[in-house]
């Protein structure tokens, strides 16, 4: 072999370790936190469009722009680290997401299941992954991105509120 060529492979090799995998744990939150963040941008534009309160088209706004960020964010921190992203909403979150938008008390149902359930759930993953990702790079993300899905949660909590009065 040339010596340019035995070069070319040494530096090929460094960067396939600059990007080595994930582990499997760090990839199943990436998947996850993926699915969960589209799953949000598309609830939060069926808000925009079929929520019949302000409150609630409004926070469908603030679900469209700050997942619609988190999601570029993920994206972006996956890539360098050569894990792969969902292509697609999940089925069960299109099913979700249809199911969602055909109930009669659209608002109700939409801040239940996205605004309270939903981000609990994406709440206890980010946690989890604050504290025990593998990667130092996601579990900085995980902890940064932690506020923003309380308080998406709190402002559901908040729109549960204001329709009880």
């Amino acid at each position: 072999m040339k010596p340019i060529h035995i070069l070319t492979a040494a530096l090929m090799g460094l960067a396939t370790l600059a990007h080595a995998d994930v582990s499997k744990k760090d990839q199943e939150f990436i998947t996850k936190a993926a699915a969960g963040g589209m799953y949000e941008v598309e609830a939060g534009k069926l808000a925009k469009t079929k929520g019949m309160s302000e409150g609630v088209k409004s926070y469908g706004d603030m679900l469209v722009n700050d997942h619609t960020a988190a999601n570029e964010e993920l994206k972006a921190l996956a890539t360098s680290k050569g894990a792969t992203l969902p292509t697609a909403l999940p089925a069960d979150k299109t099913r979700k997401l249809e199911k969602i938008g055909s109930a009669k008390d659209f608002d109700k149902q939409f801040v239940k299941q996205v605004g309270q359930a939903d981000h609990k759930t994406d709440i206890s993953l980010f946690e989890k992954a604050s504290k025990s990702a593998d990667d130092a790079d996601l579990k900085a993300f995980a902890a940064k991105t932690l506020p923003t899905l309380k308080a998406h949660k709190e402002h559901a909590d908040g729109l549960t509120q204001q329709a009880r009065r």
